[in-house]
């Protein structure tokens, strides 16, 4: 059984099924997924998912698209949020400065304030990255240099080197539907150097959609291409991919 690291069950895009393909998960061979907020209305939203069905997980935070949005006192809402039972960790947080939807500075001083809060509420963090690799690993080292710190690189698009160095630091790495694009050499590559206890797998749903199914709608199930592709890459059994994958996200999310 799969678990998808990463989805974003509250989207829109699942407001007219989205009963339906969360009670097929388990017959679709998805055990478990992690549902990702970016904001406080949909943190909230992912939490109510997270309330109502037993094999959903909720992670709340802002995303660096939304981190203008912040006041002065503006983690207290998600500081009440995360000591709820099955919020387990603080995200999607990190920095964006390919759209720049907020400036520079306001998404370094709230990246930064979450991974405090992250530390001090002992939740791991789910970090988000563009055209900000180095930055954000320099942050994100500096953060977990006391060793109080779990961090696992959402749908990592950077270089396989960088993904070494953070597997260093005993960083996570999923990847997800880019793996599977015909023109997706980086991302092998990284699937094919990251150690399989560093690793994790996730679907974005309801984006970046796998091949054959690119340009529709991505859902957890899908979450098997993506395992499929990188047990190919590291000439291993799928089975055993998706072992290895769902006991590093019990561990990283500590989920019963």
């Amino acid at each position: 059984m799969f678990i998808d690291s990463h989805a974003h069950l509250d989207d829109p895009r699942f407001d007219q099924d989205r009963e339906n393909v969360i009670e097929s998960l388990r017959e679709d061979g998805v055990d478990v997924v992690i549902n990702i907020g970016a904001d406080k209305e949909s943190s909230l939203s992912t939490l109510e998912l997270a309330r109502k069905y037993d094999n959903i997980y909720a992670v709340a935070g802002v995303h660096p698209h939304s981190a203008s949005e912040l006041e002065e006192d503006g983690l207290d809402w998600l500081r009440e949020i995360a000591k709820e039972e099955k919020v387990v960790a603080i995200g999607e947080i990190g920095l964006d400065f390919y759209y720049d939807n907020s400036p520079r500075d306001i998404q370094r001083k709230w990246f930064k304030a979450q991974l405090q809060l992250a530390k001090e509420l002992g939740l791991p963090v789910v970090i988000h990255t563009r055209d900000a690799a180095k930055e954000t690993y320099d942050i994100l080292k500096e953060a977990a240099a006391d060793g109080k710190l779990k961090v696992l690189m959402h749908c990592y698009s950077g270089s396989a080197e960088m993904a070494m160095d953070y597997a260093r630091l005993g960083f996570y790495i999923a990847l997800g539907g880019a793996v599977t694009f015909k023109n997706a050499r980086v991302p092998r590559e990284v699937a094919s150097v990251v150690p399989l206890e560093n690793l994790m797998i996730e679907t974005d749903c309801p984006y970046m959609t796998p091949e054959p199914f690119r340009g529709k709608r991505n859902e957890p199930k899908l979450v098997n291409l993506v395992a499929e592709k990188i047990a190919e890459i590291k000439a291993m059994p799928v089975e055993e991919l998706a072992k290895a994958t769902a006991d590093n996200a019990r561990n990283f999310f500590r989920l019963p």
